[in-house]
């Protein structure tokens, strides 16, 4: 088979890297990817918001299936188009990945199907949600409503952090997706990411993580798109994912299909759980970014297989076995990073800090210059490793990044400390 794989970041190169590993592919294009990409596919310069040149590169290539990485694609349509020029494609249509795309869309999905998800307001002007926030008063939640990189979202511990919260996302800090704001009750628990393929009816459970949204160690300072993650995540156990099946992912697969927008693809569920059980905090129409580095370190079955029968609706007929060690991913960002990453700066000890056959490094904000890697983003690598434990896992990937030359970057030095603690 021939798969054209969408994006660059280190989501895309630790996939990249999973399907190349499939006996069934015949050749893997990347667009655009990036350097760390290279070594399992081809990178091609394609304007992925042009979707007519992407259905293009389709025909000319011969491109059996289209795997689509980001978010911001799916909600654009680029399914739709691949889907109406019969190309397959792994990845949901633009109105079923309104589930990520707008907050108040799930909202109201949850309402009407009695999906258990914290008390909500949706407003499209300031003054209205502020009279709501002294009105339910603090810890409270402040969302835009639409795409914003992972970070349009506050927890307020005060009501004056809230209404700054708020007037940034109406003085167009996010751009459009600011436009309407969702303010959520605050819910108490323990948070962990739960992912599902599903094809539309069927829904497979892929694999448990937590992620570190803050910037700093002891979950400090301002919300990132994620400094690391591990898997699984010990705090889902068997009892607390098949209620969120029965109760979540379920009601969700069946709500969708109702309103002529069945959803094909992976769905994550942010989840919280709380004394009353699972509640879902929000939903991702794609792999997590950097959950999916330690998901395809502990995934066993071909995973080219595994989206063929999600996209051909055999999702019921495949099973996903997964390796019994634990995946644990450390994120390197640029200094500066997630306000204004320092860009330019060379990379140099990759090579030792692969040679561990427990580590692997996924490329996320790279970039070649003269022949030198140099960092391009604000989270830049993925330093991924597995072992017997999650603690054993953490001090593989600790020697790995504690190898690699980059003055210039940073990492969190405590990325899965819960299961750590709760293995000590």
């Amino acid at each position: 088979m021939n798969v054209l794989l969408i994006g660059s970041g280190g989501r895309e190169h630790a996939l990249a890297w999973k399907l190349a590993a499939s006996p069934v592919l015949t050749k893997l294009y990347a667009a655009p990817g990036n350097p760390g990409m290279t070594q399992d596919a081809e990178c091609v310069a394609l304007d992925v918001s042009d979707h007519d040149a992407v259905v293009a590169f389709c025909r000319e290539k011969g491109v059996d299936l289209v795997v689509v990485g980001p978010e911001a694609p799916l909600v654009a349509g680029l399914a739709d188009a691949l889907n109406a020029a019969d190309i397959r494609v792994f990845g949901p249509s633009a109105a079923a990945a309104r589930l990520e795309g707008s907050k108040s869309f799930t909202k109201e999905l949850c309402d009407r199907y009695g999906i258990p998800t914290a008390a909500y307001g949706r407003f499209e002007n300031a003054l209205a949600a502020r009279a709501y926030v002294r009105e339910q008063g603090a810890p409270i939640v402040i969302k835009a409503d639409g795409l914003a990189a992972g970070k349009g979202v506050t927890v307020a511990m005060t009501e004056d952090e809230a209404i700054a919260a708020i007037d940034e996302c109406f003085d167009g800090s996010f751009g459009e997706a600011g436009a309407s704001v969702v303010v959520e009750e605050f819910l108490e628990g323990e948070e962990a990411s739960f992912f599902c393929l599903c094809d539309g009816a069927a829904a497979l459970p892929f694999g448990t993580a937590q992620d570190h949204k803050r910037v700093g160690d002891g979950d400090t300072g301002p919300n990132t798109g994620g400094m690391g993650a591990y898997s699984p995540a010990p705090v889902l156990d068997e009892a607390i994912l098949a209620r969120t099946m029965a109760e979540i992912i379920e009601p969700t697969l069946k709500g969708m299909a109702e309103m002529g927008a069945p959803f094909t693809g992976v769905l994550y569920a942010g989840l919280m759980l709380t004394k009353d059980g699972p509640k879902l905090i929000e939903y991702n129409v794609r792999f997590g970014d950097p959950e999916c580095q330690v998901l395809m370190m502990r995934l066993k079955e071909d995973l080219l297989a595994l989206l063929n029968a999600a996209v051909d609706g055999q999702l019921a007929h495949v099973s996903a076995r997964w390796r019994d060690e634990a995946a644990l991913t450390v994120v390197l960002a640029a200094n500066g990073y997630p306000a204004s990453p320092e860009k330019g700066t060379a990379i140099r000890g990759l090579e030792a800090a692969a040679a561990d056959e427990n580590v692997e490094i996924f490329h996320a904000g790279t970039a070649l210059k003269d022949g030198i890697l140099v960092a391009n983003g604000g989270r830049v690598l993925n330093v991924t490793a597995l072992g017997a434990s999650v603690t054993e896992a953490q001090q593989n990937a600790y020697r790995a990044v504690d190898l690699i030359d980059w003055p210039e970057g940073f990492c969190r030095r405590d990325i899965g400390w819960r299961a750590v603690e709760r293995e000590g």
